[in-house]
């Protein structure tokens, strides 16, 4: 009986030519019988799809049928880990499928299908083209070229806003550090937002800045201060908005907040000076580059400052000459910026005023 053959050792008579023919038959009989059950488990939907990939990977285990018929099993296992988004699997599945049969256009069309799933646009381009080579006029292959060519050029221009948000963050972060700046930790988010600094295309730097007045705690933005303006012309023309209004600030009912009347004060080391790698990170945020995994500066970089702060419960306030630039002042050595430049407003004339500046008021952050 052929079923007692030992492994490798060649058949010597009829009967065990005859046995072997037998199982052979009994093996295709078996594979193709699997492989029609897998069509129709498919047939029946998402439910029977692993029953399906069941009866085709005991059908290529029969290791019965010739490589082009071995290729198709392949290939409909393939289009079945498609559907149920086992892209890697299919992938697999697909290139089995064309090492066996270079001619199974199918095969072509889902390796490239999942290599698009995978992000492996290069790879995906490349099984349309050989497809579409070997069959000219599949629309589906040229419909797939045209989505992956898309998804390409996509890519590119995602790859191209990320290295441009970097490149315009490392040059901003360049300038600060230029400038010899201290940047700490951000404050008043609620009220800032995302905003950031911008270098301009002379290399001057144009700051948002926010104005809290204390005494309140409102607030007012200037949107774009540039650092070689002066603090008064700024103010002059918050004042004409508020200060000189008719009627006044529901805040200031008593008029106490007069041009003539506030001064400006920022809070003198307050804070740690952060790591280039953490300013460059703020600096992403809210842009195309916001969630890239490398900056190309964690190696190199040094790690955050020494924290710079008060005896708890008082505060340091160091009032802003107005006529100084906003550079002069951001470049004070006690001036540790919360990423962008804080000042606050009080004025003389408020009763609130003396215990601001003998430190018994602290802002609440």
């Amino acid at each position: 009986m052929a079923l007692w053959m030992e492994a490798g050792s060649e058949p010597k008579t009829e009967t065990e030519i005859a046995d072997l023919q037998a199982i052979a038959a009994l093996k295709e009989s078996t594979a193709l019988e699997l492989k029609e059950n897998g069509n129709e488990l498919v047939k029946k939907g998402k439910k029977h799809y692993q029953e399906a990939i069941d009866c085709y990977s005991r059908a290529i285990d029969q290791k019965a049928l010739n490589d082009q018929d071995t290729s198709v099993l392949y290939s409909n296992r393939a289009h079945v880990n498609l559907l149920l988004g086992n892209f890697r699997r299919a992938f697999n599945d697909s290139q089995h499928a064309i090492k066996l049969s270079p001619a199974n256009i199918k095969a072509y069309y889902r390796a490239a299908k999942a290599c698009l799933s995978l992000n492996l646009l290069s790879e995906a381009k490349s099984y349309c083209e050989s497809g579409i080579e070997k069959d000219p006029s599949n629309e589906e292959l040229k419909k797939l070229a045209k989505q992956i060519d898309l998804k390409k050029m996509e890519q590119e221009h995602r790859e191209a806003q990320v290295s441009k948000a970097l490149a315009e963050a490392k040059e901003l972060v360049s300038a600060i550090e230029d400038r010899r700046l201290k940047l700490g930790n951000a404050m008043y988010r609620e009220l800032t937002g995302l905003r950031k600094p911008v270098l301009d295309k002379n290399g001057i730097l144009h700051w948002p800045v926010l104005l809290l007045y204390a005494e309140v705690m409102s607030s007012d933005f200037i949107e774009d201060f540039c650092e070689t303006d002066m603090f008064s012309a700024h103010l002059d023309i918050i004042s004409v908005y508020h200060f000189e209004s008719c009627p006044p600030l529901p805040w200031d009912e008593k008029n106490h907040y007069s041009r003539e009347a506030i001064e400006l004060y920022y809070e003198a080391g307050s804070g740690i000076c952060l790591s280039k790698t953490k300013i460059l990170r703020y600096l992403l945020e809210g842009t195309a580059a916001a969630n890239v995994e490398s900056i190309g500066e964690e190696e190199k970089d040094a790690a955050d400052g020494y924290p710079h702060g008060n005896s708890a419960g008082s505060s340091k306030w160091v009032k802003v000459n107005e006529k100084r630039t906003l550079h002069d002042v951001l470049k004070e050595p006690n001036f540790i910026i919360p990423m962008i430049p804080v000042f606050y407003v009080v004025s003389k004339r408020s009763a609130f005023y003396k215990d601001f500046i003998t430190g018994k008021w602290t802002p609440s952050v």
